[in-house]
């Protein structure tokens, strides 16, 4: 079942949103070379305990992770793309950085998520990051009133072919409100014109994914969680809580 929020529970979800947006730029200010992933945890779960916000992901244990969540963000370095605790590994000039956050504020929740560069970026890297960061400008254009579900996927998955990039449709947007995963699933391609006819009051998080190179398959780790490409080419995602209004599309997940 897809819920209907009304306009007064967006606004509690844009409240959770902007907590989770506050915690990304953190991270983000805070993020350099010599700096481990644990740490910047720390960072993020400093921002959320501070705003009296609840993490989405720590203890959180979905049916293909073989362990709870250990962090208050995911943090995915290089050819990770999705998942990645928040462990030990020290950040290195160059390296690609996914951070992924969740918060729940009142009982309402919001989700995003960016990629970035730490220190020196390669040319390659930044090119990515724009093209994930045009996919979900071009999903969110398509989440209005009227349209498809997959007006939005097929937006999304446009923009990474005609990159010529790696998009796997397994994991993508999905629902959210009182639950940080709810229905519908929102793959990051498909044919457009299908599936829910979105209405006022449908929030997603929207969500793409893509790798430098060709492939789409992936492996995870012996952590159970964190997430690579197959053919270890670098990863980035972007994601944004968006809400569909009679006045257009309305990012949630903002400062």
């Amino acid at each position: 079942m897809v819920e209907l929020k009304t306009p007064a529970e967006i606004e509690q979800m844009r409240a959770a949103g902007r907590v989770v947006a506050n915690a990304l730029a953190a991270v983000k200010k805070e993020a350099a070379a010599g700096m481990s992933l644990r740490e910047l945890d720390a960072v993020a779960r400093e921002v959320l305990h501070s705003a009296g916000a609840v993490s989405l992901f720590e203890g959180y244990q979905p049916g293909f992770a073989t362990s709870p969540f250990s962090g208050v963000i995911c943090t995915s370095v290089n050819d990770a793309v999705l998942h990645g605790p928040p462990g030990d590994l020290v950040l290195q000039d160059g390296d690609l950085l996914n951070v992924d956050c969740g918060a729940s504020l009142d009982g309402w929740c919001a989700d995003s998520a960016i990629s970035f560069c730490v220190g020196t970026p390669r040319a390659e890297d930044l090119e990515l990051i724009a093209t994930t960061e045009q996919a979900l400008a071009a999903g969110i254009a398509e989440a209005v009133p009227g349209n498809r579900l997959s007006d939005i996927s097929a937006a999304i998955g446009r923009i990474g072919k005609a990159a010529g990039i790696g998009t796997n449709l397994d994991f993508g947007g999905h629902g959210i409100g009182r639950r940080m995963h709810e229905d519908p699933h929102i793959p990051n391609g498909g044919r457009p014109g299908r599936g829910l006819k979105l209405r006022p009051g449908h929030v997603f998080a929207i969500e793409p994914w893509f790798w430098t190179g060709p492939g789409s398959t992936y492996v995870i780790d012996e952590d159970g969680w964190t997430l690579r490409s197959a053919d270890q080419t670098r990863g980035a995602h972007a994601e944004h809580t968006v809400a569909i209004t009679e006045e257009g599309p309305q990012i949630l997940t903002l400062q």
